[in-house]
């Protein structure tokens, strides 16, 4: 790992295609990053995608693994928990293709919209300027809701029971339980998920080449893609080196204070 990570830093002090001799530049390579419109923006889809890639699953799996927790235990939970996981162990490409299949204008999205009086909204929803991140988005939420879930059901069940005897005892509602005794005594968990999802949702790459490529335009561009299209369509090697390193600085200036935030104090 840190071989190339250091050769990327290195490379991206220079103007180089891969091939030929460098030249140095110093930060130019920096500075064109953050004025180029379509580069910086790369990293404005980032953050917009760590809504749908992060907030949504950990806020969704929580109250799932609540409920599951409650009102499902047994065999009907593993059932459900099985059914809610099952997206984690489907390789991104694959999700991605079928995605696309059940997104595109005769797909089965628009099929239902139509069926139920909602034609006129219909569309190519991967293709719209407007709607095509939002709809890599829900792809995101249905990959890692499954991972958050299992993992805070998980949590949920070590914690002691007479806790929730005793917030029953006084009148709490299942919604007080929520708050005041599963999101604390879960921290740990949560900040687990806010990690992982957080970083797929920075390095986001597998499902956006394979859903959209970016497109159209540059609407769903993320780093991930500008970075390949950079070092391996258009041979800006340096380039491609400093975008990856500032995603790499961006990556641990957001993840660092979700650890802190979230670790357990004794």
């Amino acid at each position: 790992m840190l071989i190339p990570l250091l050769l990327s830093v290195y490379y991206s002090f220079f103007k180089w295609d891969g091939i030929g001799p460098m030249t140095w530049v110093g930060m130019r390579n920096y500075i064109t990053v953050f004025k180029v419109p379509d580069l910086i923006g790369t990293i404005f889809n980032a953050f917009r995608l760590v809504l749908w890639f992060s907030l949504f699953p950990v806020g969704l799996g929580l109250v799932i693994a609540s409920l599951i927790h409650r009102v499902a235990p047994g065999r009907f939970g593993d059932l459900v928990r099985t059914v809610v996981f099952l997206p984690q162990v489907i390789p991104l490409v694959a999700a991605g293709i079928i995605w696309g299949w059940l997104l595109s204008l005769p797909g089965l999205v628009n099929q239902i919209l139509r069926s139920i009086g909602l034609g006129a909204i219909t569309r190519a929803w991967l293709g719209d300027f407007d709607w095509a991140l939002p709809a890599v988005g829900i792809i995101g939420i249905w990959v890692l809701l499954g991972f958050c879930t299992v993992l805070l059901l998980t949590g949920i069940s070590k914690i002691d029971p007479a806790l929730y005897e005793a917030a029953r005892i006084d009148g709490a509602s299942w919604f007080d339980e929520f708050i005041h005794v599963t999101v604390p005594l879960l921290r740990q968990e949560i900040g687990v998920c806010l990690t992982v999802t957080v970083i797929n949702a920075l390095a986001a790459f597998d499902i956006v080449y394979v859903a959209t490529g970016g497109g159209p335009g540059n609407s769903t561009a993320v780093p991930g893609i500008q970075i390949y299209i950079l070092a391996f369509t258009e041979q800006q090697i340096g380039l491609a080196s400093a975008l990856a390193v500032m995603l790499m600085i961006l990556v641990f200036v957001v993840i660092l204070p979700i650890q802190r935030l979230t670790r357990e104090t004794y």
